[in-house]
């Protein structure tokens, strides 16, 4: 199996809760989320291609007037592009169009995973493939009193009805912005983890993900107060 490491950056058109949410303007981005993530994705030493799927015509137009040649367009067809799409349908899609080494799967909705985020995951996988793991997801661990069937998931109240929380077991998020797996393993079990996922934490602040029209205007306050790109 080759080393390469290849983004699979799925951005469909017809985003229902915030409307061109990938390429209208944010903050100082004229083509907005799908600018910075191509900057960041591009500025990342430790991928080696990106390759953008999309059915929005705005988007494949910016793209292709980047002229990178680690950038590879492809468009997408109506049927993988609806609302009603599901992960296990791109799942299938991304293997289709990376078909070796190994695949980064990440969003355009988390503008502050940046390029050395990105290098940082990659090496981090390096890492523990060594150590038995087969697969990265990023999550954000949540520290706080969680409860699931009117029952706590995180603490023993027979031991002790409200411990501080710095004590509590952490509750791993899945937040979507990065998936690392090799291609071989999508072949093997149609998914992107594997049965032994390395859950690497980020903070919230790095894993901020925008999916409602509160969340658009979080982030671009976020980015006012300054944080990098």
């Amino acid at each position: 199996m080759t080393d390469k490491v290849t983004c699979f950056l799925p951005c469909r058109a017809g985003s229902q809760r915030v409307v061109r949410k990938n390429i209208k303007p944010f903050a100082s981005y004229e083509h907005g989320l799908i600018e910075i993530k191509l900057r960041q994705l591009l500025a990342a030493e430790g991928i080696d291609e990106v390759v953008l799927t999309t059915n929005d015509a705005d988007i494949l137009a910016y793209a292709e007037s980047l002229d990178e040649p680690r950038l590879r367009l492809h468009r997408r067809v109506e049927e993988l592009s609806s609302s009603a799409t599901s992960t296990d349908q791109l799942v299938a899609h991304a293997l289709e169009l990376i078909p070796e080494g190994h695949i980064l799967w990440t969003h355009v909705t988390s503008p502050f995973i940046t390029a050395k985020h990105y290098d940082e995951v990659i090496r981090i996988y390096r890492e523990q493939r060594e150590q038995g793991y087969d697969s990265l997801m990023t999550t954000t661990a949540i520290h706080g009193f969680l409860w699931q069937d009117e029952q706590p998931m995180n603490y023993d109240r027979t031991i002790e009805k409200w411990p501080r929380t710095q004590t509590l077991a952490p509750v791993h998020e899945v937040n979507s912005g990065a998936f690392l797996a090799p291609a071989d393993l999508y072949r093997e079990l149609d998914d992107r983890i594997g049965r032994r996922p390395y859950l690497y934490a980020m903070d919230k602040f790095t894993s901020f993900d925008i999916d409602w029209p509160e969340d658009f205007v979080i982030a671009e306050c976020i980015l006012e107060k300054g944080r990098q790109l």
